[in-house]
């Protein structure tokens, strides 16, 4: 089977949606699937090209026996409306052209960003081919959410293309339950629709050790460590985890972030005011190191903004944090809550409930069986999120419609 994949994130990015498309395909390959990628100059999330690419009209590269084709977009940091949606419609067009030539039996194509999608819809129309369309996010719902960009005819334009989308696409893959009974809600073919959850590699993650040289490296031996490790963007409300820090009494707790993304200068600027001393900031890591800085944690912080929209996301750090047995600290409410809940692998705060959150710090401080209890249900969530037993799962899917 020839699958073409449409997504404006992969390797050496280390967000969500490149670790889960780089995973996926590569087990598919190793399923003796022939996969080619189109994507842009890794650039994410500060909008500069990284060292060793070079933003070419096209370029190429085989990555574990995955074809990745690389192609020129206009590249910005992720501020500021207009420069985004340059850059994601600048993507979408190339990625179109490109993938005119790419002889495949089907196409997939990820959203967010949006446009990623709109390019796999139109490749699909041009080459007679079905199409799938995989949702990781409600977009545009989700930039309204988090200040973005205000509700108006653009707006309304955008979520009518969104249902367009939905309807000529031979098949949609949301990420969560909750993305599926929205669509449902909406008058999409419940028929079409199949819910598979991000996961974690446990290869990767598993039964790692922790990593005493980089704790003392950092000065966090004998510390009660609680990290957040990702994008430092508008939905996160790491200004909140700041404020509530300030609070912080004990001096053996300490935060540690570690990423990058449009809000994390205005965040060290925070900490500064706030004159902080129990905070660290760091930049991203590769991916293949992010075990190593998990692994001196102990607990990990998962919040989002208090909106009901979130409420149906489920962020995929849980999963590998999961992997890790790291204790999670949830402040999102909803689907994702559900599922940490059911599995005991961590605890729950109101989303940007300072009282709340303190709470949640101070239970997991205290160690003994509570501590404990967490570690086992970290341990059998991740079991049964395996991204191999995912990407086989979505791959069974796709041959389905060309068989």
């Amino acid at each position: 089977m020839r699958l073409l994949f449409i997504t404006d994130n992969f390797p050496p990015e280390v967000n969500a949606p490149a670790t889960r498309t780089y995973e996926h395909c590569r087990e598919w390959v190793r399923e003796g699937a022939d996969v080619t990628v189109i994507s842009c100059t890794p650039n994410f999330p500060q909008g500069k090209v990284y060292e060793g690419y070079q933003n070419n009209l096209m370029s190429h590269e085989v990555v574990d026996g995955i074809k990745v084709i690389r192609v020129w977009s206009y590249i910005s940091s992720n501020e500021g409306f207009l420069k985004r949606t340059l850059d994601y419609v600048s993507f979408a067009i190339m990625a179109f052209v490109a993938g005119l030539a790419i002889k495949t039996d089907i196409i997939v194509a990820t959203s967010p960003q949006f446009f990623a999608a709109i390019s796999g819809r139109w490749l699909a129309f041009f080459k007679r081919k079905p199409w799938v369309m995989e949702v990781r996010d409600m977009w545009p719902e989700s930039i309204k959410t988090v200040g973005a960009m205000k509700g108006g005819k653009v707006l309304d334009f955008f979520e009518w293309l969104e249902l367009r989308l939905y309807k000529s696409a031979k098949l949609i893959i949301p990420v969560t339950d909750s993305f599926k009974l929205d669509m449902i809600s909406r008058g999409v073919d419940e028929s079409k629709i199949r819910v598979i959850k991000n996961g974690a590699n446990l290869s990767l993650y598993r039964n790692q050790p922790k990593q005493l040289d980089l704790e003392d490296e950092l000065g966090l031996k004998e510390k009660f460590v609680i990290g957040y490790v990702g994008t430092h963007g508008m939905a996160h409300k790491l200004d909140f985890i700041l404020d509530c820090a300030a609070k912080v009494t004990d001096v053996s707790i300490h935060f540690l972030f570690i990423g990058s993304g449009a809000k994390k200068i205005e965040l060290i600027a925070q900490a500064q005011t706030l004159q902080l001393t129990n905070v660290q900031f760091l930049d991203p890591v590769a991916k293949p190191e992010v075990w190593r800085y998990i692994s001196i944690l102990d607990a990990m912080v998962v919040p989002l903004k208090k909106s009901d929209l979130f409420k149906t996301v489920i962020p995929s750090k849980i999963f590998e944090t999961a992997a890790m047995r790291t204790p999670i600290l949830l402040g999102v409410d909803g689907e994702v809550r559900e599922l940490v809940d059911n599995y005991g692998a961590g605890l729950f705060f109101e989303p940007e409930n300072e009282k709340d959150f303190l709470r949640t710090v101070s239970l997991v401080k205290s160690k003994g069986q509570l501590y404990s209890d967490l570690q086992i249900g970290c341990e059998k969530l991740a079991q049964d999120f395996d991204r191999k037993k995912l990407a086989a799962q979505m791959l069974s899917e796709i041959q389905y419609l060309i068989n």
